[in-house]
């Protein structure tokens, strides 16, 4: 991808998840915008997975493109979080979201801290730096799956 529309794409995805949560016209909505944020987000993350892990030919530019999106989509899928959306057909979302609020956000912003972390290391082209600050963005991202996902 050329920086050029991936910052465009950033832009555009962070400008929605500010007002996003009053743009959920049913629960449903909400429930759609969370997991087509949280996909993208493993998609771009996967990548990075692959080259840290040595799936994949780690190839610097690419590596720092993605973990640039994991950064930029990591502030979107929390807006879906609404009240009522605890409650849908497609939902895998624990109760816990919601009766454990505060260690929900704590959570998310723990993965937001290490996405910056992630974001730098893969700036820096080096393979090593890329596989240290995987490592703990990958289980905080984990951690938060096992206590709030089904």
């Amino acid at each position: 991808m050329k920086a050029v529309p991936v910052f465009a794409l950033a832009s555009a995805l962070l400008a929605t998840a500010f007002p996003a949560a009053a743009q959920f016209a049913k629960s449903e909505d909400a429930i759609k915008y969370r997991q087509g944020a949280l996909f993208v987000m493993g998609q771009h993350f996967s990548r990075l997975g692959a080259m840290a892990n040595g799936r994949a030919p780690f190839d610097a530019k690419a590596a720092a493109e993605n973990a640039d999106l994991v950064l930029t989509l990591s502030h979107l899928p929390w807006a879906g979080f609404v009240p009522g959306s605890d409650k849908g057909a497609s939902t895998r979302a624990e109760p816990a979201v919601w009766t454990e609020n505060d260690k929900f956000k704590a959570a998310a912003e723990k993965f937001q801290g290490e996405a910056v972390k992630l974001a730098a290391a893969a700036k820096t082209g080096s393979l090593d730096n890329l596989k240290a600050a995987f490592g703990p963005t990958a289980a905080s991202c984990k951690a938060c799956h096992d206590n709030f996902r089904k």
